[in-house]
């Protein structure tokens, strides 16, 4: 088949988890013997918007990227441009199916084009972003004393107070005027969206969470709306070996970024009593990584010197350069994450995790059966679950042991069978 998958980003200029799937299927595919385009992002602001350039990916070139340049608009939800961009791509492949991974950072109107040439298209839900604009369901500009604050659901009036309000004039005379233009904003783009997701043909979602939460808002959606994990190379999460003369290490990997929880992992560390370590694995994002230095710096007495900044790492290579110097992950996410690659792979080296009690990390962790759950955004009781495992590494071992839930040795879905299902979803719309 021709396949087209689009992603608002590639690694390895983008590498957060529906990046890291998106590239994955996709060599997968190609080593298949299908041939596969992506559509994807760059911001280059030397460059003009929709300005086109062609790679291939480096580690298996039967990967060819269509990367579009989009450094100003980015916070548009339709370019124009790229949908043309877009459209001149589909007429030139004449692609059997198209494969949505996000469409934010490009446009979302790239549906309609492919919906006028009646090709097919599959969409993997990785966020909320359909049901919220700003994908993640936290406000941005939260009450005093409630620093990126949880939406329940999406409202346009709250949208337009706690999340566009960066936008407003800051004059407070203007500021019911400037309420009501972004209420009215936010209320076109989710009249818009729900055209979108019409247009799709199939919605997978990797949890089942975040299929109960996407059917919740778009009802009408759920009978082409199904249940499918994410698939793995199992192959690259074999022979971890862990070095068995360190203090107990527990390792973060992930963004630099506040819905990532990493401030409260930081201030979870000063509470564990003894000797232990945090290594934490990511791209240095410039203030925001100094940012968390800092904070490491001014918690609790020794903190800082318990805290190892580690390099960004390829996928390929976690087990050798993380897995192998970790005796248990911790993913602190203050949003509600749906189903983290970490959590999987980490499993898959028999690792334990310790991860929040909501959402995609509940489902995939249980407390006491393959890791620890802590109470969500409370990093007292991060503290406790982390100083339980540092008391009793054997405990670690054993939570460890037990894997994926969802399979009886442990083992996380197998990425071949996962293609196979994608091949047979793909061909049931060509």
């Amino acid at each position: 088949m021709k396949i087209i998958k689009v992603i608002h980003g590639y690694p390895m200029r983008y590498n957060a988890g529906s990046e890291v799937y998106s590239q994955t299927i996709c060599q997968g595919l190609a080593r298949r013997g299908h041939e596969v385009h992506v559509f994807t992002r760059e911001e280059d602001p030397f460059r003009y918007d929709g300005d086109i350039r062609h790679e291939q990916d480096a580690s298996e070139p039967g990967v060819r990227l269509r990367l579009v340049n989009n450094p100003r608009h980015k916070d548009r939800y339709r370019v124009d441009v790229i949908d043309r961009r877009f459209a001149a791509m589909l007429d030139e492949i004449r692609p059997d199916i198209v494969h949505i991974g996000h469409l934010n950072h490009l446009s979302t109107s790239l549906v309609f084009e492919a919906k006028k040439r009646n090709i097919p298209i599959v969409f993997t839900l990785h966020d909320f972003w359909l049901m919220c604009p700003r994908g993640q369901f936290m406000q941005m500009d939260a009450e005093e004393g409630n620093l990126w604050a949880v939406c329940e659901k999406q409202e346009n009036r709250t949208c337009a107070s706690r999340c566009y309000s960066r936008y407003f004039s800051g004059d407070p005379k203007e500021e019911t005027q400037d309420r009501y233009f972004w209420e009215n904003w936010v209320k076109r783009r989710m009249n818009h969206i729900k055209d979108v997701a019409d247009q799709v043909d199939l919605f997978i979602s990797p949890s089942r969470y975040l299929k109960k939460r996407f059917t919740s808002c778009f009802s009408h959606l759920e009978e082409k709306t199904m249940y499918m994990d994410y698939g793995f190379d199992r192959t690259r999460l074999r022979n971890r070996s862990r070095n068995g003369h360190e203090p107990f290490t527990f390792g973060y990997i992930g963004t630099h970024i506040p819905s990532k929880g990493v401030n409260q992992l930081i201030e979870a560390l000063g509470s564990v009593n003894g000797e232990c370590q945090l290594r934490i694995w990511g791209r240095d994002r410039g203030e925001i990584t100094q940012a968390l230095k800092k904070i490491a710096d001014q918690a609790t007495h020794g903190t800082s010197k318990k805290v190892e900044w580690m390099h960004e790492y390829k996928n390929n290579d976690i087990v050798p350069d993380v897995f192998d110097h970790v005796d248990a992950i911790v993913v602190p996410s203050i949003w509600t994450e749906n189903s983290p690659l970490v959590i999987h792979e980490a499993q898959q080296a028999r690792i334990p995790v310790i991860t929040a009690d909501v959402g995609g990390m509940a489902e995939y962790v249980q407390h006491h059966v393959n890791g620890l759950l802590f109470a969500h955004r409370s990093p007292d009781s991060l503290a406790s679950q982390m100083q339980r495992l540092r008391d009793a590494p054997f405990l670690a071992e054993k939570l460890g042991r037990r894997g994926y839930l969802y399979s009886d040795d442990g083992q996380i879905p197998d990425l071949d069978e996962h293609l196979e299902k994608l091949e047979t979803l793909y061909k049931e719309f060509v």
